[in-house]
């Protein structure tokens, strides 16, 4: 039987951080998102699978000052630990090692960002759950921008499948009591130099 956790770890054990194929130098998109969200600094944000991405710190030095950042695996955590710990920052983001599906927020969020994490739930009961948790998490009027591979992108990463997505496919997904923002595109050069196309969605919680 597939243990999700146990993927993701032996991922992250057997690849440096910048040799994975989601690695980004600048999360310029997914900052650009945020910035024109019009979320305050001081409002609560959590990156979800964000692991060893480095939105987390970028947002930290942009002067967001209530970070929160969700990742299955132990392993990609200790990789964004250990840059805030040179920083001697590790409290400036609370850190929450979990399967997204099972997650229980301890307070909510203004703003909910997903790169790449949504488009690994094949299974619809793990979707479900996933807005269920989103749903419980983000405030009224809370931002939420989730990415994933687009319609012309890979159909599988890190030897699992995905599912591909474009607007209609995403509104249907995140479902009612959304309001749909805009939309953004972006050919993301892997580490390998391989093209990866996703797309951006940004919704409202009314």
């Amino acid at each position: 039987m597939f243990n999700r956790k146990s993927h993701w770890e032996d991922v992250y054990q057997n690849k440096s951080p910048l040799e994975v194929s989601w690695y980004q130098k600048a999360p310029t998109l997914s900052l650009d998102l945020i910035e024109s969200s019009g979320v305050v600094k001081s409002a609560p944000i959590i990156d979800v699978g964000g692991g060893a991405s480095l939105l987390i710190d970028s947002l930290h030095q942009k002067g967001y000052s209530n970070l929160s950042l969700l990742d299955i695996s132990a392993a990609a955590l200790g990789c964004a630990k250990e840059r805030f710990a040179a920083l001697d920052a590790k409290d400036a983001v609370e850190w929450y090692e979990e399967d997204i599906t099972q997650f229980t927020a301890s307070h909510p969020y203004s703003l909910w960002h997903d790169r790449a994490v949504f488009h690994f739930l094949t299974d619809p009961v793990d979707r479900t759950a996933y807005m269920q948790n989103l749903r419980s998490a983000l405030s009224r009027g809370g931002d939420l921008i989730i990415a994933a591979f687009a319609l012309d992108g890979p159909t599988k990463c890190s030897d699992l499948e995905i599912v591909q997505y474009d607007r209609e496919k995403m509104v249907a997904a995140v479902g009612d009591g959304f309001e749909f923002i805009g939309e953004r595109s972006e050919n993301h050069i892997t580490p390998a130099d391989r093209e990866q196309k996703f797309g951006y969605y940004h919704f409202r919680y009314i």
